[in-house]
């Protein structure tokens, strides 16, 4: 046994360990987004234009989404493994609910109106997809051969072509990309792994033929933004300059002018690191990848210490996709990606997001708290 492991085990006996292990939290996550939720409500009342009916609103959403977060803590992970085939099956009618019915906003089909709020069906299946495909896998020998890959690939289209048909490609990437980490997981041979990527590149100009004119717009000026710097390229113009104007120490707390001046399109929600790294700088912006780091490193400690097939699988999941979503933004926002509307996690404006986000931590939370100890 670990020396970790059996610290773990001391803290546990102890009054305080004890606890916290009824309430199923655990604190190095908790107090790491906490540290990250904190930040946000920092750096929003900036980029909202100091407005604090936005962390009003925001601070309300998150203690929502804290509260579920508990509540999900406190479940048996066995119970989601149980459920994840309703969950999984709720989450794709809702999809198609919203291709029939849903509300349009922006260009987009991809919400729902349930009359006293509207919420996005696509964030909800970010969470049941991967509990789908762990729960499949789960219950086959690992790593799962040819006929259950064929199974698997099925579950996790199913979802991602619904969602891009909204159209929400960066949606679509993040659902398809928690799906793709459960099989990755799950012990398949890079054989396997580079004859798909292989398959997958090929048919890129397939991909390109159903793609909607502004999503190719957006790879065009992914590689040549200045081609069109007052249409499809001022995002990421703008963006680049309030990256670059920050420097290394940044022009302080409140001190944007990219966004103050409003050159700073949806600098609370998908551009919102670079309200941040104008603001703070590279050190600032090593800081929050530190951050978000401490959150990715306990995320996979927990996945580690899981004690059967499922909950390990499921939680790998959940880190990749965090880690995803991450890397997603900040590859949009510096210019290394294409634009494609994934707002930065647990820092970004918004209520759905920061919901299936802590929904995700109190899973990997549940998973934590409820393992049993091993006899030394």
């Amino acid at each position: 046994m670990s020396t970790e492991t059996r610290q773990e085990q001391f803290f546990s006996s102890s009054l305080m360990g004890k606890s916290l292990r009824r309430l199923h939290i655990d604190v190095p996550l908790l107090v790491s987004l906490l540290m990250m939720s904190v930040l946000s409500l920092v750096i929003l009342y900036s980029a909202g234009g100091q407005d604090s009916g936005i962390l009003t609103k925001q601070g309300i959403r998150m203690a929502i989404a804290f509260g579920l977060m508990i509540i999900l803590a406190h479940i048996n992970p066995h119970q989601f493994q149980h459920h994840s085939v309703l969950l999984y099956s709720l989450g794709v009618l809702l999809l198609i609910a919203v291709l029939l019915i849903g509300d349009v906003g922006k260009g987009a089909q991809r919400w729902l109106n349930l009359g006293i709020f509207r919420f996005q069906p696509s964030e909800m299946i970010k969470v049941t997809t991967p509990m789908m495909i762990a729960w499949y896998l789960a219950a086959h020998p690992l790593p799962p051969k040819l006929p259950q890959l064929c199974i698997a690939a099925i579950l996790i289209f199913v979802p991602t072509i619904l969602i891009a048909m909204q159209p929400d490609l960066g949606t679509a990437i993040l659902v398809a990309s928690s799906g793709v980490a459960v099989l990755f997981f799950s012990g398949i041979s890079w054989r396997f792994l580079l004859t798909t990527l292989t398959i997958v590149v090929s048919l890129t100009p397939i991909l390109w033929y159903f793609m909607h004119e502004y999503q190719r717009a957006r790879v065009l000026t992914l590689l040549n933004p200045e081609a069109d710097p007052l249409g499809t390229g001022y995002h990421i113009i703008q963006s680049k300059i309030a990256i670059g104007s920050g420097g290394i120490t940044g022009k302080g707390w409140l001190g944007s002018t990219q966004s103050k001046l409003d050159f700073l399109p949806e600098s609370s929600t998908d551009f919102i690191f670079a309200v941040f790294a104008e603001e703070f700088g590279l050190s600032g912006c090593l800081g929050l990848l530190c951050l978000y780091l401490l959150i990715i490193s306990r995320c996979l400690y927990i996945a580690v210490q899981a004690q059967d097939s499922y909950c390990r699988l499921l939680a790998s999941s959940l880190t990749f996709t965090f880690f995803v979503y991450i890397f997603v933004n900040i590859g949009m926002v510096i210019g290394i990606l294409p634009v494609v509307g994934v707002p930065l996690p647990l820092i970004s404006y918004g209520g759905t997001s920061i919901v299936t986000l802590l929904s995700g931590f109190g899973i990997l939370m549940s998973i934590h708290t409820h393992r049993k100890f091993l006899p030394t």
